[in-house]
């Protein structure tokens, strides 16, 4: 009739597999695929392959396309804050004297 009076639970183990995305292989990958289709497919008809970028780059590519714009927006949005400021500057002081 043992008792036990110090019950040590057994730790739970933590396992989770790592991963990697290579955008290079990825399209290396698509575009070995692609030309497997067209190699093996019938050569009579037009390939119902889409040749589009997939999702994965499109928003990455979307990115440097606006980042343009999104520098002239932080630049106009520098200078109001500037001119905001100036005003208060003016206001402060008039408001001091």
């Amino acid at each position: 009739m043992g008792m036990r009076f110090i019950n040590l639970p057994k730790s739970k183990s933590f396992h989770i597999a790592t991963r990697f995305y290579d955008p290079q292989k990825e399209a290396m990958k698509e575009r070995e695929e692609r030309m497997r289709k067209e190699l093996e497919g019938n050569s009579d008809g037009p390939s119902n392959f889409h040749y589009g970028a997939g999702i994965k780059g499109s928003f990455r590519n979307a990115s440097k396309i606006n980042s343009k714009t999104v520098m002239e927006a932080r630049r106009r949005s520098n200078k109001r804050v500037i001119y905001i400021l100036l005003a208060l500057m003016a206001l402060l002081y008039l408001l001091m004297k």
